[in-house]
């Protein structure tokens, strides 16, 4: 399995990203050295796809196949494309605050601590959809790890279209999210442009 090993603060600071959508409060004092340097069209292009991958943790051929995906459904390839990748496990994961960092969320997954619709699911790229059951599996509820992540996710907005249960450890997808409910800042009629090259 290929493994992005780049140190998230360099990534952050190259893509021009907030670290707090990543989940880190760390925030880097460094000044990107090509930081006055204009940018063509491709290049603003390329780096909203880049940065997408880079908040949701998708390669290259995944992201491909969410954007043919996204072509297939009704409506706006753009806005279908960010539904898609806000309905992956992972990512509802770290948006209920069952985990600290998206990086964190996917291991969550990964270790088979995840139950959707009481059946465990190990597949971060699991689609979830309206009216899903997310929970924490029993046997990790009152695990030290998991008292940490509530302790430190505590303040952490949980989105509209998610409605959860901090005391029990569950969630629930109250409806597939629109646009105006993802608060990523990725425009996605470039990476719609790019691809429709």
């Amino acid at each position: 399995m290929a493994v992005n090993r780049v140190p998230v603060l360099k990534r952050c600071r190259s893509l021009g990203l907030d670290p707090v959508y990543l989940g880190y409060d760390k925030k880097s004092t460094r000044e990107l050295k090509r930081s006055g340097r204009k940018m063509s069209e491709y290049g603003l292009q390329l780096r909203e796809k880049q940065k997408a991958k880079f908040i949701y943790g998708v390669l290259e051929t995944p992201f491909r196949t969410y954007y043919e995906k996204a072509k297939r459904k009704k409506g706006m390839v753009g806005e279908n494309l960010m539904a898609l990748l806000e309905c992956r496990l992972d990512n509802v994961i770290f948006r209920l605050g069952f985990a600290r960092t998206r990086h964190e969320s996917r291991q969550v997954v990964d270790h088979k601590n995840v139950l959707v619709n009481g059946k465990r699911v190990n597949i971060p790229s699991y689609q979830v959809k309206a009216g899903d059951v997310i929970s924490i599996a029993e046997n990790k509820k009152d695990g030290i790890r998991f008292k940490d992540i509530l302790e430190t996710t505590e303040g952490r907005l949980v989105p509209e279209w998610l409605d959860v249960d901090r005391d029990q450890m569950t969630g629930t997808v109250k409806q597939i999210p629109t646009r105006a409910m993802i608060d990523v800042p990725v425009d996605e009629m470039l990476i719609v442009e790019l691809y429709s090259k």
